[in-house]
């Protein structure tokens, strides 16, 4: 079969087009003949030994896949050959055949498209888990999404609406994305690229400020968004774009009872019945098309480096994939 690596980090030209031995399940794997594979910033930080966890090597990038089960281990209870599935793993997805535990496997709905799955869980898993399970978004309140062009943003404005808010204020930054952003369920759109994104955040909601908000850029993006946090206030941290390390005085959070909650989707990976339920749930609404999901681009498998390339130029919108 065919896979893609890296032996060394550094650019995307570190990455690799091999030929390997096809895998063989043991134990709770699956072997999942691919279909399409998700591409994510995450891999880009892998190849460049940058992750949030240690990267070995060699390495084979790559957490989404969706795809036809061709082989089960002995020990496989819960999934069958010829099943369509997507999985969400720690690595291995950049191949033509990967071996999974079958716990990271979820059953596709009958006639989803496998594109459409594999463009689903990192992005769809984060927003769903940002917004209920770590910011605890009730109905009624207000949310602040960042970057809600992006892949996360983009579903994490349809979650916020269907999840009850009353409103959604989405920050891009041009003016193709804020119409976006409004065309998914936001409420207010604004230009974060502005000295005074902050300030009209407060103005949207009469100066009470946001009861949730999705963070990831850090810095300076990180205190302005914490000062437009309501009483009661939930700040979810899931990146740090921006690169810069941002400091925090926890006595600041004292005066309105605010709370800074850390996201890291591999944790929600740990909990199975979290996890499967989520996904499943996710998996439907694309189905039924209530959740829409922007696909930018499918690239064949042995262009891995170029959609590296691309995808941190910030030359695409929405989410990237390959295909064996």
């Amino acid at each position: 079969m065919k896979f893609v690596q890296f032996v060394e980090y550094g650019g995307p030209d570190v990455l690799r087009v091999c030929e390997g031995e096809r895998p063989k399940p043991t134990g709770r794997q699956v072997v999942i003949e691919a279909e399409a594979i998700g591409v994510n910033y995450a891999d880009t930080a892998r190849r460049e030994g940058r992750y949030v966890v240690p990267t070995p090597l060699p390495f084979i990038p790559g957490t989404e896949v969706a795809g036809v089960v061709r082989e089960v281990g002995p020990e496989v209870q819960t999934v069958l050959p010829g099943q369509r599935v997507v999985a969400l793993i720690e690595s291995g997805g950049y191949a033509e055949f990967v071996a999974v535990d079958e716990r990271a496997v979820v059953p596709l709905p009958d006639g989803m498209d496998a594109r459409q799955a594999a463009a689903l869980p990192v992005q769809g898993l984060s927003a769903y888990h940002i917004l209920k399970t770590m910011g605890r978004l009730e109905e009624g309140e207000t949310v602040l999404v960042h970057a809600a062009a992006g892949g996360v943003g983009t579903i994490a404005v349809q979650l916020a609406k269907r999840f009850g808010a009353k409103m959604v204020i989405a920050t891009a930054s041009t003016e193709e994305k804020r119409a976006l952003a409004k065309q998914l369920g936001a409420d207010v759109t604004i230009d974060y690229t502005k000295d005074s994104w902050a300030a009209a955040v407060m103005e949207a909601t009469g100066g009470r400020g946001v009861d949730v908000a999705l963070e990831m850029a850090g810095g300076d993006v990180f205190h302005q968004t914490l000062d437009c946090l309501a009483p009661f206030g939930r700040l979810v941290v899931y990146g740090a774009a921006s690169g810069e390390m941002t400091r925090l005085n926890p006595v600041r959070l004292m005066a309105k009872n605010w709370s800074v909650i850390g996201f890291f989707l591999p944790q929600i990976m740990k909990k199975r019945a979290l996890y499967e339920q989520s996904l499943r749930e996710l998996l439907a609404w694309v189905q039924e098309g209530s959740l829409k999901l922007m696909i930018g681009g499918v690239y064949p498998l042995e262009q891995a480096s170029e959609v590296h390339r691309l995808l941190q130029g910030r030359k695409t919108h929405g989410k990237l994939l390959l295909v064996p």
